[in-house]
């Protein structure tokens, strides 16, 4: 069906081949991946595939025929039997649904008695009926990726490509089109699709070809996405001064209870540290921040127990010191008597 033979390909101003001594072959009915990282090649074998491009080295075979002799005025005729998809959708804006779709035919020159026919049954299988006379701007996006493969299976190809289909829509519809891919190819037809959906690969388990640097490096069958543990992750940060400032807000909370009370809750150190510590572990996982984040946790939950009124654990005295453990109410605000005055200094 499709037949790559030691395919290199270069563009002009670049110095690295877009691919580089590429073999596969995609038999009849097969659904294939193309996976890798932008830049890898994927979307380049596609526009070999569709003769939009011919290789700097080496042979692509489509349906039987070898790319390369295919004469730039017969490529719409072999473009009949091969379908394709893109992420922007390419709808004609000032067209109706029924005529983006009919647009196909009507170029290869097929009967009105035809277009009638078709266009109403394409748009029955990618669940457009009834929508025939909406414009594109009228649609959603998952609707509009629905019309652009109606369009391209309008004419019932044999193969269908599609280069990132659900790149512009939101999860829900993507699943949708997703399972109105694996529904088409089920009734026959051969897809080769480009992604970076790895979710959608891990669960489908149809043939992967992974691409790096122009290069096939695993073509495995029933396989998933593959390792992705290399591709950089957001994390939230951890906002800088955060248990200060909830050290600042248990201060003035004594205070306010000081004032209307003149009693204070007693605080736990070791309760308010395992508190901040715990609130900031879900954004912490680098050891070294989490371990300044920790740090100024105890740091700034032992000031606001020692102005409580509070000794930390680790600097309380100890038993049968005989030492008081507590101060009074006086003493925890600097306003216990002294005997003691204070004069300017000489």
């Amino acid at each position: 069906m499709i037949r790559f033979e030691n395919v290199t390909k270069r563009y002009r101003g670049t110095s690295r081949p877009a691919l580089q001594s590429v073999d596969f072959e995609v038999q009849r009915g097969e659904f294939v991946f193309l996976v890798g990282a932008s830049g890898s090649g994927k979307s380049s074998c596609l526009r070999l595939i569709l003769r939009e491009d011919i290789p700097s080295e080496g042979r692509v075979v489509v349906l039987g025929r070898d790319l390369r002799s295919v004469p730039n005025r017969k490529v719409p005729y072999f473009r009949r039997h091969v379908g394709a998809v893109f992420q922007d959708f390419r709808l004609l804006p000032t067209k109706t649904v029924f005529q983006n779709v009919a647009f196909t035919l009507q170029v290869i020159g097929s009967s009105r008695g035809f277009i009638q026919q078709a266009v109403p049954e394409a748009l029955a299988l990618v669940g457009l009926d009834g929508k025939e006379k909406r414009l594109p701007h009228e649609l959603s996006g998952g609707e509009q990726q629905r019309v652009a493969i109606a369009r391209a299976l309008v004419n019932r190809p044999q193969v269908l490509l599609a280069d990132e289909p659900t790149g512009n829509l939101d999860p829900a519809t993507s699943v949708d089109i997703m399972r109105l891919l694996a529904r088409i190819n089920a009734g026959g037809t051969t897809v080769v699709m480009a992604t970076h959906e790895a979710g959608f690969v891990d669960q489908m388990q149809r043939r992967v070809i992974e691409l790096r640097g122009g290069e096939i490096i695993r073509d495995e069958r029933h396989g998933g996405y593959g390792d992705t543990s290399g591709i950089p992750r957001l994390a939230p940060e951890v906002e800088k001064g955060a248990a200060a400032v909830a050290a600042l807000t248990a201060v003035l909370e004594v205070h306010r209870e000081i004032a209307e009370t003149g009693q204070v809750e007693p605080i736990t150190l070791d309760a308010a540290v395992a508190a901040t510590e715990q609130a900031a572990e879900p954004a912490v996982q680098d050891p070294i921040a989490r371990a300044a984040a920790v740090a100024e946790a105890e740091a700034a939950a032992s000031l606001a127990a020692r102005l409580a009124g509070q000794t930390p654990a680790a600097t309380r005295p100890p038993a049968g010191s005989g030492l008081p453990d507590e101060l009074g109410l006086a003493d925890r605000l600097g306003l216990g008597g002294s005997d003691d005055e204070v004069g300017p200094t000489r």
